[in-house]
């Protein structure tokens, strides 16, 4: 037994003369590398304190500083705590003793690299590009409306359809069907709005297939209640998959983005009640299906549209009585921020969801409008100039709406105002008519750009 305890006092003996053979050699070497007079006197000059001049970026919700950081000089006896509580709140001592000469020029450094502009891709040029079209308006039948591919008709000029946006302070990267669709594996582009959202649904559909027949996309419309009610034009929308990548790109008809219930059901000729406060019932029940989502409205708010349609504003349930709001510009101005509002709020709760409000579409009716004898007979490219120079968008009711919200702005109205020879004109399917179509594009053309924004922003 007393053996055994002899051991046992040996072993404990040896272990602790390497112990402190272990921690001498150690204290030997750091000594070497860093004398603690010298550390002691880099720590009480050298601490970082932040500066205060920082802005909130509303393009991207980010906090950019305005300048680089500063080194000030505080006595680390003295008052490094009291700083540090001050400009980061309550910070544990260990991870502020850290702090070097090499460690503040290494944060430094990675705080002017982060600090990247971000680009506003509506400001730029278009610029000829001999690569355009980028898919085929003879041979884009199946998921093209007869009526915008100006293929079709009796035009002959086709030179709208060579140019390309070029943002000013960055690159737009080229778009490519198979290395897009790949990136929307698994995912959901939703288009919600009027017929010029439906015009950048086929846009996008005859891009993501290249123009071609691509008989395994299936129509899965059914799925989404998207099928032609009985006595009507159209469905409400479309939806296509694309097996390879399961991907679903769906259009649904929306023109003023508020919800509308027919007042009696029984009654074709019913009112509707625009219920401005609350978005469409689409949107409400498949919003957790989508992982992108274009939301538009803009060209059926005027009152010809709204008496046509029997269109009653509603707010909080019952006929509005707000004779401002009555007027049509404040209508639509409530209807967008409530929209947007709606969708900031549920946004946390779908974390995978991207949201864009695309800008309106300018018209371009010269000497009248649709109905009294406007045209816009203009066949010769950027004939008003190609550049884009402004930094403000030139819709600011949704530029507004969207600011300071996780919704983003898809800012295509100043690019497409240059664009004035891209739209019908005075020709159609049935051949030339006296009657102009400047509201909406001729496919391919402008819409598929406002693609190429979005796919750039997503």
């Amino acid at each position: 037994m007393k053996a055994g305890n002899n051991h046992r006092l040996k072993g404990r003996s040896l272990s602790l003369t390497l112990v402190v053979l272990i921690v001498t050699t150690i204290a030997l070497w750091a000594w070497e590398k860093n004398p603690f007079a010298n550390t002691l006197l880099l720590a009480q000059e050298w601490y970082i304190a932040p500066s205060s001049e920082f802005h909130v970026d509303a393009r991207n919700d980010s906090v950019v500083s305005m300048k680089p950081t500063e080194k000030i000089v505080v006595n680390i006896s003295d008052s490094i705590i009291t700083k540090a509580e001050e400009n980061f709140g309550t910070a544990p001592v260990d991870s502020i003793s850290a702090l070097s000469p090499e460690t503040i020029d290494r944060n430094e450094d990675m705080t002017s690299s982060s600090e990247t502009k971000v680009c506003n891709y509506a400001k730029g040029r278009w610029v000829a590009d001999s690569r355009r079209p980028l898919y085929s308006g003879l041979g884009c039948k199946k998921w093209l409306s007869a009526m915008w591919a100006c293929r079709l008709t009796q035009r002959k000029d086709f030179s709208y359809e060579g140019y390309r946006w070029q943002p000013e302070s960055c690159e737009m990267p080229e778009f490519e069907r198979s290395a897009f669709l790949r990136r929307m594996q698994d995912k959901t582009i939703a288009f919600i709005g009027d017929s010029l959202g439906r015009q950048q649904f086929q846009s996008l559909m005859c891009m993501a297939t290249g123009g071609e027949e691509s008989p395994e996309v299936q129509n899965v419309g059914k799925k989404y209640g998207l099928v032609k009610a009985r006595g009507a034009i159209r469905p409400d929308g479309w939806a296509y998959w694309f097996p390879k990548t399961n991907t679903t790109i769906l259009y649904y008809w929306s023109a003023s983005l508020s919800d509308l219930v027919p007042l009696n059901t029984s009654d074709r000729n019913t009112n509707v009640a625009m219920h401005l406060d609350r978005p469409p019932a689409f949107m409400r029940r498949y919003i957790h299906c989508f992982d992108v989502l274009i939301l538009n409205t803009g060209h059926h708010w005027n009152r010809g549209k709204l008496n046509a349609n029997r269109w009653v504003m509603y707010v909080d349930g019952k006929p509005n009585e707000d004779k401002k709001r009555n007027e049509i510009g404040n209508a639509k101005n409530f209807t967008v921020h409530s929209i947007v509002r709606w969708l900031d709020s549920h946004l946390p709760s779908y974390p995978h969801l991207k949201v864009f409000f695309r800008t309106i579409s300018p018209r371009h009716f010269f000497n009248g409008d649709w109905n009294t004898g406007g045209t816009c007979d203009n066949t010769t490219p950027l004939s008003g100039g190609s550049e884009v120079m402004q930094d403000r968008s030139s819709d600011p009711v949704i530029e507004g709406a969207v600011k300071g919200t996780k919704v983003k702005i898809l800012d295509i109205t100043s690019i497409s105002k240059l664009r004035d020879e891209g739209h019908i004109s005075r020709y159609s399917i049935r051949g030339t008519t006296d009657v102009n179509d400047c509201l909406h594009w001729c496919l391919p053309g402008i819409p598929d750009t406002w693609n190429e924004l979005l796919v750039a922003q997503i």
